[in-house]
């Protein structure tokens, strides 16, 4: 979304986002205000925090702004309601090469992957010709693109021109699998994790599509996205909250029990095979950290992204801006 198009979305989406109740912290405290889907998978992290107290260990004031929706996170963030919101880094790339001030801290490894269903005839994506794939998102989700591209280094074919694809919400692609509508599916880790959990198997995840093309460190595609003017004016309380983050991410993958108060707003509250299944996939996805060598895997992503993706995915430029992730944290 470039800023001369904002009004318009603002306009459209008015209402979809509401503040969360102000949490409580010290004096001392700096204010980072969050947009985050409280019904997201993103909120796990966010709740970890305020559960163990790590906004006021890191002094920070955590305020959480509910967004409805990817496209209500960017009215959050251009519109100045957000300090930061979740995205991707190519959206973010993107932007740049359009000129706008924006740059990002990775947040997950998590994107998705190819189910099947139980007894399926589809061993390889070498058998996909032929075959009807319901994908969520539209014709450049980005899942779709890794797998055109894993597809053609396989065979050197154009998967797009071979199989039957149908385009729809994540909770519809679930459903068409599990009614036998489509032979396979393109879904996000979570709807994926649900899909497992109804006994549908995963044949090829996005990070195993990436290492099949050489790209050996998984790119990190979800980022905390924030202005490069909020980084200016707000650099402290930007680096406390990304490091609550990563003490949180810390904790989720290494303590079953802090999982235990998070089952309700998971969803699986009376599915122990749920629960687990998310759970355990949820820290599949987990950053241990952030390093120049995920910087370096994402810059070749991004180059294959454009390569399949054109530019309705990536914008004007065929690689990423330098400035995509922001220099101003590591860990």
């Amino acid at each position: 979304m470039k800023r001369r198009d904002f009004n318009k979305l603002l306009a459209a989406t008015a209402g979809m986002m509401m503040p969360a109740r102000a949490m409580a912290f010290s004096p001392a405290a700096e204010d980072v205000v969050v947009g985050v889907q409280l019904t997201g998978t993103a909120s796990w992290e966010m709740q970890t925090i305020l559960d163990k107290r790590l906004d006021t260990h890191n002094q920070i004031a955590l305020e959480l702004i509910d967004v409805a929706n990817k496209q209500a996170g960017h009215v959050a963030l251009l519109s100045g309601e957000a300090d930061l919101i979740l995205s991707d880094y190519i959206w973010v790339a993107s932007l740049r090469a359009a000129g706008e001030p924006v740059t990002c801290v990775p947040h997950s490894l998590a994107v998705g992957g190819l189910m099947v269903p139980a007894g399926s005839d589809i061993g390889a994506v070498t058998d996909l010709p032929g075959k009807t794939i319901g994908i969520a998102g539209g014709p450049v989700d980005k899942s779709w693109i890794a797998l055109q591209a894993f597809y053609a280094q396989q065979t050197g074919d154009t998967l797009a021109d071979k199989v039957d694809a149908k385009f729809g919400a994540p909770p519809l692609i679930n459903e068409l699998l599990a009614n036998g509508e489509v032979d396979a599916s393109l879904n996000f880790w979570h709807f994926n994790a649900r899909a497992k959990a109804a006994g549908n198997t995963e044949l090829v995840s996005v990070a195993e599509m990436m290492e099949g093309m050489g790209i050996t460190n998984q790119p990190p595609l979800l980022a905390w996205v924030f202005l490069e003017e909020t980084a200016r004016k707000k650099k402290d309380a930007l680096t406390h909250f990304f490091n609550a983050s990563f003490e949180a991410k810390a904790l989720l993958a290494s303590d079953d029990a802090i999982w235990d108060d998070l089952r309700e707003k998971m969803g699986a509250a009376e599915d122990d095979t749920l629960f687990q299944t998310l759970r355990d996939d949820y820290r599949a996805g987990i950053i241990p950290g952030f390093t120049d060598e995920m910087i370096e895997s994402a810059r070749t992503a991004f180059s294959i992204m454009a390569e399949y993706g054109g530019p309705d995915l990536v914008g004007d430029s065929a690689t990423m801006d330098p400035g995509t992730f922001w220099a101003g944290y590591r860990t």
